[in-house]
């Protein structure tokens, strides 16, 4: 198995899986913004030249998500709820909340106050996407009220829109009113697979 792989990406989001379910993988490892990202041997496997990317065989998949998904359901059912679990509808909900909701202002947040030379970045765009990151994260809040973990039980899920929290608060998201919130990073970031992901 072999994760094409960036630090400070979503990319973290399929090694802390592999790391969770004791996977080994081989990494390609790449900086983001690297011109090899977007060159032609990369593009024969990404045509999208973004990371994750990961191949398992045969298999060639690069949503992160739809890695977790695929990971899950191949390697790890513990970690992935069925139609007949209880809470099966919640882990979908949740699953699925990261790139539905959290990352498009992270993503808008990011270009206008990290990827744009200084002279291109909007400041109110900035600022607007901050407060719209706000408003997402105020409902993960709420649902994680009496929850160690975002469907009750460990699932992949956590890495997904578990992960999109950790980088909120890291790119300064307003966790202030929000105890229930950094808690569950707390308790995220101190996994040990999700250490050994960051150090990789």
């Amino acid at each position: 198995m072999k994760v094409y792989f960036a630090p400070e990406s979503r990319a973290v989001r399929t090694v802390w899986l592999l790391e969770e379910i004791g996977q080994s993988y081989d990494l390609e490892r790449f900086t983001l913004g690297q011109k090899e990202m977007r060159g032609p041997d990369y593009a024969r496997i990404n045509p999208n030249g973004r990371v994750p990317t990961l191949i398992d065989g045969n298999v060639t998949i690069s949503e992160s998500t739809a890695i977790a998904q695929y990971l899950g359901a191949k390697y790890a059912p513990n970690l992935t709820p069925g139609p007949d679990d209880a809470n099966f509808a919640m882990y979908l909900q949740w699953l699925h909340y990261a790139e539905g909701m959290i990352m498009p202002p992270i993503n808008t947040f990011v270009v206008e106050t990290i990827l744009l030379p200084p002279e291109r970045r909007n400041d109110e765009i900035a600022a607007r996407a901050l407060k719209l990151l706000n408003r997402t994260l105020k409902a993960v809040e709420a649902h994680m009220h009496g929850r160690a973990f975002i469907a009750d039980d460990f699932t992949i899920a956590d890495t997904i829109t578990g992960h999109a929290v950790i980088m909120s608060r890291r790119l300064g998201a307003d966790f202030g009113n929000c105890p229930n919130l950094s808690a569950y990073a707390d308790r995220l970031e101190a996994r040990p697979a999700f250490k050994a992901a960051e150090s990789v």
